[in-house]
């Protein structure tokens, strides 16, 4: 039992090391194309190489068959004149295996037309003749055992016939072409074989095939070697220009492409310099712009914080003796206070996008119970809501969710939030939800008014943005309430997103970690809590 589980144990681990493995070069794989192209330029040649291979060998093989063929044929025929005329010249008196003997002796000691050799490999040659059937031979000479019962059945109907099958030589078995043909002699049904062992044949194809191994190997290398080179000049610019796109894209607008030769590849450079030179000069101008939008924005903010102090101390006067004013002065005088109370609200969020603007936000985070912020906003809201007739609906988890927050941007965050969903709510109930994981926190206000059309989910955030110029919002806001919500989201590296359907509502989702400066791996709430498109 022991061992089967350090076994079980073992093959874990191998498994585990092969994942690894496997792992790492998938993703060696997917970054590094000159390994693409080198392992694909490998696989390709190796399979052209083995089809061409094949192909050698295979007529290679072919016509070492063919010539042996010939000759094996050529030399039976010269082989059989010789046994007619050896047979019918001697003694009638002798025995068969006597005259048999001396016919074999003969083939193999005199030379026919050269030799007892073809192409210079050795042959034997069989005298038999065969005994009726299922019966022994009646006299043979030679390696009759090296013959088969199927040649010799072939054969003994009068056909010239060959066979392909082993036979042993030395300490082994070696391939050979055994041919046979009957003899017309005085003895009856006399045949004749000749055994041609194929061992340099054999050697000559083992010779080719390993020439060709060795030559493929070799090729192979040479192939990665050139493919290797040849990638490397073209992945190499690739490599550099990817590099310095990076580092451009990280803030370095000085870094430019070296530009060598006049290829496709330093034409490449120029592009990417004047493209690089372009784009730097309109990001400096947009910065420059862009501090300027900001510096006047901060400044026009400041401004008119002394002056708008002036009338608002007149505003709040004239507002405190409305009784004494006939009704079109009372009512010009609630106006005026009215809009005042807006303009003072747009300074101050004015003042706070440009602080944004620029990087100057700070975080005031203490660790607290989000019940705290959620109640701040709702105290806010609720004579909004119970103006429009607009119910409030609050679920919150009964323990107590603590995180690391600025209570004020958060209050902030949900005050818009619960504002925007009464404003736009149609006077349906809205719901409130909160959930935590351990991880993060995430709260949902949910309407169910208008909605939001497609494409409208990023365009919700944008600064003065409103889907409908028309609709009158009851909470008096200025049009950055979300801006500035999401951009307070953001400072507590949280997300602040929305969804929505025309005619169904719509669900914004605000997700913040427990502890600052950890990242959002996920939301405990769904954006959509009943499966819908919001």
């Amino acid at each position: 039992m022991i061992n089967r589980r350090r076994i079980n144990r073992s093959i874990a681990t191998v498994q585990r090391a092969a994942a690894g493995v496997g792992h790492g070069f998938g993703l060696l794989w997917l970054r590094s194309l000159q390994l693409r192209v080198v392992v694909s330029t490998l696989v390709l040649s190796f399979v052209v190489l083995l089809i061409v291979g094949f192909l050698l060998i295979s007529q290679i093989a072919g016509r070492l068959i063919d010539e042996k063929q010939a000759q094996a044929f050529s030399q039976l025929e010269r082989s059989r004149n010789l046994v007619e005329r050896v047979l019918t010249s001697t003694e009638a008196s002798a025995s068969t295996q006597t005259r048999l003997s001396r016919a074999r002796a003969l083939l193999t000691d005199q030379d026919v037309d050269g030799g007892p050799s073809v192409g210079g490999g050795a042959f034997d040659t069989v005298l038999l003749v065969p005994g009726r059937a299922g019966q022994p031979p009646v006299a043979g000479v030679g390696a009759v055992s090296e013959v088969t019962s199927q040649l010799q059945g072939m054969v003994s109907r009068g056909q010239v016939a060959y066979q392909y099958t082993t036979v042993q030589r030395g300490d082994g078995t070696v391939p050979a072409l055994v041919v046979g043909t009957p003899v017309e002699t005085a003895i009856p049904d006399l045949e004749l074989y000749i055994v041609f062992p194929m061992g340099s044949e054999q050697n000559t194809i083992a010779l080719v095939r390993s020439t060709l191994l060795v030559g493929g190997l070799v090729l192979l290398f040479l192939l990665a070697a050139i493919a290797w080179l040849v990638v490397r000049q073209v992945v190499a610019p690739l490599r550099s220009a990817s590099q310095i796109a990076v580092r451009f894209a990280d803030g370095r607008l000085s870094e430019r492409m070296p530009v060598r030769g006049d290829d496709e590849f330093a034409r490449l450079a120029v592009l990417f310099n004047d493209m690089a030179e372009s784009l730097s000069k309109q990001i400096t101008q947009l910065e420059e712009f862009g501090g300027l939008q900001r510096q006047f924005t901060s400044d026009v903010s400041h401004e008119l914080r002394t002056p708008l102090t002036t009338v608002r101390m007149a505003s709040d006067l004239l507002y405190e003796s409305r009784d004494e004013f006939d009704p079109l002065q009372r009512r010009s005088v609630e106006l005026m206070n009215k809009e005042l109370d807006r303009f003072e609200t747009l300074l101050t969020e004015l003042l706070e996008i440009s602080r944004h603007d620029a990087g100057q936000a700070d975080l005031a985070a203490e660790r607290m119970d989000m019940a705290i912020p959620i109640e701040a906003a709702l105290a806010t809201v609720e004579p909004l809501a119970a103006d429009s007739g607009t119910d409030l609906v609050v679920d919150l988890p009964a323990d107590p969710v603590f995180a690391e927050i600025d209570p004020r941007r958060i209050e902030r965050v949900l005050r818009n939030l619960l504002a925007n969903a009464v404003d736009h709510g149609e006077q349906r109930p809205i719901t409130l939800t909160m959930r935590s994981d351990g991880d993060a926190v995430a709260i949902t206000v949910r309407d169910q008014g208008i909605g939001l059309k497609p494409g409208e989910e990023k365009l919700v955030f944008n600064r003065f943005w409103r889907s409908d110029p028309s609709r009158v919002r009851r909470s008096g806001g200025t049009g950055l309430g979300l801006a500035i919500s999401i951009e307070d989201a953001r400072l507590h590296q949280g997300r602040l997103e929305a969804v929505g359907e025309p005619g169904v509502g719509s669900c914004f989702r605000l997700t913040l970690p427990l502890v600052r400066g950890h990242k959002l791996l996920g939301s405990p709430l769904p954006l959509n809590p009943d499966g819908s498109t919001i």
